[in-house]
């Protein structure tokens, strides 16, 4: 896991996939990278990929939520996106009602690539469901 946290993994988050590797700036994954970087980090960004199945447990609880409570529900993503694949986003059209779901040809960090269109997707969803 140790890999995950060096710059040519960082690099691949967000380069990966991309269709317009000139909308993404350098300075995206250098940062993060400098922030990874820092003493003492590394450790908990290892405990954090080791508690990750916590998380995948809680799935279950999240969707019952939805289907209980049906929020209306934006869902923006990288169909390139190398940790998240469509798959994952049938479990939003079964359980909700008002999803509404844009598939851009991007990768896991999409909104540096495709920042005026995920943007606009936020605001006319928002207008349509009255939310603020």
């Amino acid at each position: 896991m140790r890999g995950f946290l060096k710059l040519k993994t960082t690099k691949f988050q967000y380069t990966d996939g991309a269709k317009n590797l000139s909308r993404v700036s350098p300075d995206t994954w250098t940062h993060d990278q400098s922030l990874l970087d820092r003493s003492g980090y590394e450790e908990i960004q290892l405990a954090l990929f080791g508690d990750y199945t916590s998380n995948v447990k809680l799935y279950p609880a999240w969707h019952e939520y939805l289907r209980k409570h049906q929020p209306p529900t934006l869902v923006v993503w990288g169909k390139n996106d190398p940790f998240f694949n469509l798959k994952n986003i049938d479990g939003f059209r079964r359980d909700l009602k008002a999803v509404e779901v844009h598939l851009l040809d991007g990768k896991h960090f999409a909104l540096e690539e495709y920042t005026d269109e995920i943007a606009a997707h936020i605001k006319n969803f928002f207008a349509k469901h009255k939310l603020r």
